[in-house]
C-alpha cells in the first residue's frame, strides 16, 4: 500500500477492553486503531512515535496514570500541540469538563457513546488539525528559508574560529546535534529547568558561539602542540570574557534570546559543577543549564576528535573519561542523559548532515499494532459485556464499604456511588485536601494522617491501614481505611495517588473498647485494677520528667464487720460507695485505683498546697453509710523522697498505711525514713513469733 492510500492511526486510551472494543467497532473501517490499556502504556507509545497517531481517545479514570496525568505528560512534551485529543468519560461534571479542557483536549464526548456523535466528531477534529498542518507547513516554508540564512552566517562566523583554531570543520556541527540531543532527554527526564519546546533551537544555534572569543587569542598559542604554561593557559582562558564581551556590546539585539543565551554559553561553558571552572567559579546550578550542556558537549567532541596536541579517543574512552571526573566535574543529572543517548549521539555524530539524519529518523518510523484473537470485534464486545455486567453485579454486592479513588495530578478525590451517600459527598471533588466539606467529614486530622501515611508508602510496600472516625449517615462511626497507593513508572517510580475502601467497624470498635476496659478496670467499683494503674502510674512517671509525685494508699478501717454484720452484698455497697467518693474527691488526671479488696490507691502530682488536699481527701473518704461508721487509714509517699521507681512508691506508701495502723487507725501518714528502723523492728519480732 503506497503511503497515499495508507490509514491514519487513531490511539484508543481506556482500561476497559469493552469500551476500547466499541470504539474500534465505530471507527476500524475509516482508521487504523491503536489500543493502549492504561495511561503509562499511552505515554510509552507516544514516546517511541508520536508522529505517526493522527488522534487520541482519551478515558480519565484509569490505574496507573489516568488521562489527566496523561495531558499532563502531553503538556510538558508539547505533544499536545500535535495530536488532538478527545476525551472520554462517563463523569461529564463541569468541573471535569473545564479541567480537561483547560489541559488542551479538544472535544468531550460522555458515556455510552452514541456512534453517529462519535464518527462525526472524530472526522470534524482530524479535518481540522490537517487544516492546521497545512497552514503551519505553508508557514514554515518561509521560516525555513530566513533561519536557513540565520544558520548560515552563524555557521560562517563559527567556522571562521575553527580555521583558526586548526579545528575540523565538523565542530560546530557536532555541538549543536550533541547539544540538541542532551536537550532533548533533560526535558524527558525532569521539569527542573522549565526548558520548552522553542528553547531548543535557540539553545542548538548559540552553541555555535561557544568559542567566537577565541577570534582574539594569538594563533600561536591556540595552535601550539604541547602543553600550554601558566602564563598562556590564562591567556587562553580570556576567550570566554571576551566572547561574552563581543555578545553585550551588540546594543540592539542583546535582549534577544539567541544573544542572551550565547552570551551564557561564551561566557560559563567552562565552569565546572564543583566550582572549579572559570572564568567565575560558579557551583552547581548557579551554571545556566545551556552553558552547563555546551559544555559537556564541548568536552566529548574534544576527545573524541583529533587536535594538534592529541589524537581522537573512542567514544567509550570519551565516556569514560568524562564520567570518572578525568575533564572535571559535570552534573550528575547531565551524566545520566549522556549515558542514556549515548548510542544516539555515536549515530547521528557520523552523519556529516541533519538534513540526512531527519530523514533516517521519517524512514524508521515504529509501527505498534495489536494483534486480537481470533474472534470478531462484535463476537468479543458480547462477550466483554457479559463480563463487565457479571463484575458490576458483584461489587454492587459489597454495599458495606466506601471505595474511593484519589489522584495527586490533578487533585481529586472519587467516591462509588454509595460511598458519596454514605458520606453526603460529591462523587468527584478537586482539590479534596482543601475542600471544607471533606475535611468536616473526616475530621481534618484523621485525613491529614491518613494522607502522611500514603506518603510514607513505597512500591514495595504501598498499602496502608488507618483506624478513626468519620461521619458515616451523619454519624460519627470508626471506621478503618485500607488503601494502595498507586505508582507510574515512566522513568524512576512517582506516586500518582491511591484506591482504596472504608469499611464501617463501629461495632467491633465498641466490642474491643469494652473488652480493653474489662481487661484494665475492676468489675465491682469501676476504678482501674491493680495492673493497669501500674503501668499508668510509670508512663505518668516517664513523661512527667520534671515534676514530683505523691502515691498514697488507703483502706478502710474495720471493714471486715461490715462483712460479718450486714453480709457481702453490703460490703460490696460500701465498696462502691468509697470509689464514687474517691472519683469525686479527686481531678480526672489524678489516678484512681483498686488494688485488692477494700485497699485503694491514688497518685497525683505533688505540688502547692498537697498537705491540705490529701486532708480534705481523707475527711471526704470519712464518715457514715447506711449506718455504718466509715474510716480510713492512709500511707504516702514523695517521689522527691524515696525516687520516681513505681515500686519504691509504692512500698513506702505501703510501710507509712502500715505506720498508720499501728499507731492507731483512722489517720494518715507520709513516709519518712525513721519507719525503716520502725519496721525492721517489727519484723524481727514478728520472726521470733
Amino acid at each position: 500500500m503506497s503511503a497515499g492510500n495508507e490509514k491514519q492511526k487513531i490511539l484508543i486510551v481506556d482500561d476497559s477492553e469493552m469500551n476500547r472494543s466499541i470504539l474500534a467497532d465505530m471507527l476500524g473501517d475509516e482508521y487504523e486503531i491503536v489500543e493502549a490499556v492504561d495511561g503509562a502504556e499511552a505515554v510509552a507509545r507516544l514516546n517511541m512515535d508520536s508522529t505517526d497517531i493522527s488522534l487520541m481517545l482519551l478515558d480519565i479514570v484509569m490505574p496507573n496514570m489516568d488521562g489527566f496525568e496523561v495531558l499532563a505528560v502531553m503538556n510538558r512534551r508539547n505533544w499536545i500541540q500535535d495530536i488532538p485529543v478527545i476525551m472520554i468519560s462517563a463523569e461529564n461534571t463541569t468541573s471535569y469538563v473545564e479541567h480537561a479542557y483547560e489541559l488542551g483536549v479538544t472535544d468531550f464526548i460522555s458515556r455510552p457513546f452514541d456512534g453517529q456523535i462519535v464518527h462525526r466528531r472524530v472526522i470534524n477534529t482530524i479535518m481540522l488539525y490537517a487544516k492546521q498542518k497545512r497552514l503551519i507547513e505553508l508557514v514554515s516554508d518561509q521560516i525555513y528559508e530566513k533561519e536557513r540564512s540565520n544558520n548560515l552566517m552563524v555557521s560562517i562566523l563559527s567556522h571562521i574560529v575553527e580555521f583558526r583554531n586548526g579545528e575540523s570543520g565538523l565542530h560546530v556541527l557536532h555541538i549543536n546535534m550533541m547539544t540538541e540531543i542532551l536537550l532533548q532527554t533533560v526535558m524527558r527526564k525532569t521539569d527542573k529547568y522549565n526548558l520548552k519546546r522553542s528553547d531548543i533551537p535557540i539553545i542548538s544555534m548559540a552553541s555555535a558561539l561557544h568559542d567566537i572569543g577565541k577570534i582574539s587569542i594569538p594563533g600561536e598559542i591556540l595552535n601550539k602542540p604541547g602543553k600550554l604554561t601558566k602564563e598562556e593557559f590564562e591567556t587562553m582562558k580570556t576567550h570566554t570574557l571576551i566572547g561574552a564581551e563581543m555578545l553585550d556590546q551588540l546594543s540592539y539585539y542583546k535582549d534577544e534570546s539567541l544573544v542572551k543565551t550565547a552570551y551564557q554559553i561564551c561566557r560559563w561553558h567552562h565552569e565546572r559543577y564543583d566550582g572549579r571552572g572559570y572564568p567565575d567559579g560558579l557551583v552547581g546550578e548557579e551554571i545556566p543549564i545551556a552553558a552547563q550542556i555546551v559544555a559537556l558537549a564541548d568536552v566529548y567532541d574534544a576527545l573524541t576528535s583529533v587536535r594538534v596536541y592529541k589524537p581522537a579517543f573512542s567514544h567509550e574512552k570519551a565516556i569514560e573519561m568524562i564520567t570518572n571526573g578525568e575533564c572535571g566535574t559535570f552534573n550528575p543529572l547531565l551524566l545520566d542523559c549522556l549515558l542514556e543517548s549515548g548510542e544516539s549521539i555515536r549515530e547521528q555524530l557520523a552523519i556529516n548532515s541533519i538534513k540526512q539524519e531527519s530523514d533516517r529518523n521519517i524512514r524508521n518510523i515504529t509501527e505498534d499494532l495489536l494483534h486480537y484473537e481470533d474472534l470478531s470485534a462484535s463476537e468479543r464486545t458480547l462477550r466483554l459485556l457479559e463480563h463487565e455486567r457479571t463484575k458490576y453485579q458483584f461489587f454492587a454486592s459489597l454495599s458495606s464499604e466506601i471505595q474511593f479513588e484519589y489522584t495527586k495530578e490533578p487533585s481529586m478525590l472519587t467516591l462509588s456511588d454509595a460511598g458519596a451517600k454514605m458520606l453526603n459527598a460529591a462523587e468527584i471533588t478537586m482539590n479534596p485536601l482543601e475542600d471544607e466539606k471533606i475535611a468536616t467529614i473526616s475530621n481534618g486530622e484523621v485525613l491529614e494522617e491518613i494522607r502522611q501515611l500514603v506518603m510514607m508508602s513505597t512500591t514495595e510496600s504501598p498499602v496502608i491501614q488507618y483506624d478513626g472516625e468519620i461521619l458515616i449517615n451523619g454519624e460519627w462511626r470508626w471506621s478503618r481505611v485500607i488503601c494502595r497507593s498507586m505508582w507510574a513508572y515512566e522513568e524512576k517510580p512517582y506516586m500518582t495517588g491511591c484506591i482504596g475502601k472504608i469499611v464501617d467497624m463501629h461495632e467491633q470498635h465498641a466490642k474491643i473498647k469494652d473488652l480493653q476496659r474489662m481487661a484494665s478496670h475492676d468489675g465491682l467499683t469501676g476504678l482501674l485494677n491493680q495492673s493497669a494503674s501500674k503501668r499508668l502510674v510509670r508512663e505518668r512517671l516517664h513523661e512527667g520528667e520534671g515534676k514530683d509525685f505523691i502515691l498514697a494508699i488507703f483502706d478502710i478501717d474495720y471493714f471486715k464487720n461490715a462483712n460479718d454484720r450486714c453480709g457481702h452484698m453490703f460490703g460490696d455497697k460500701v465498696l462502691q460507695h468509697m470509689a464514687d467518693k474517691l472519683r469525686s474527691s479527686t481531678r480526672d488526671y489524678d489516678i484512681t485505683a483498686r488494688v485488692g479488696g477494700d485497699e485503694f490507691m491514688i497518685f497525683m502530682e505533688d505540688r502547692a498546697g498537697i498537705d491540705s488536699i490529701i486532708d480534705r481527701i481523707y475527711h471526704a473518704l470519712s464518715g457514715k453509710y447506711e449506718g455504718f461508721d466509715i474510716s480510713i487509714s492512709m500511707g504516702i509517699s514523695r517521689s522527691k523522697k524515696v525516687g520516681r521507681e513505681y515500686e519504691n512508691l509504692f512500698g513506702c506508701a505501703d510501710k507509712a498505711l502500715y505506720t498508720a495502723k499501728q499507731a492507731g487507725r483512722a489517720q494518715y501518714c507520709f513516709y519518712d525514713d525513721s519507719m525503716k528502723e520502725i519496721l525492721s523492728a517489727i519484723s524481727s519480732i514478728d520472726g521470733e513469733e
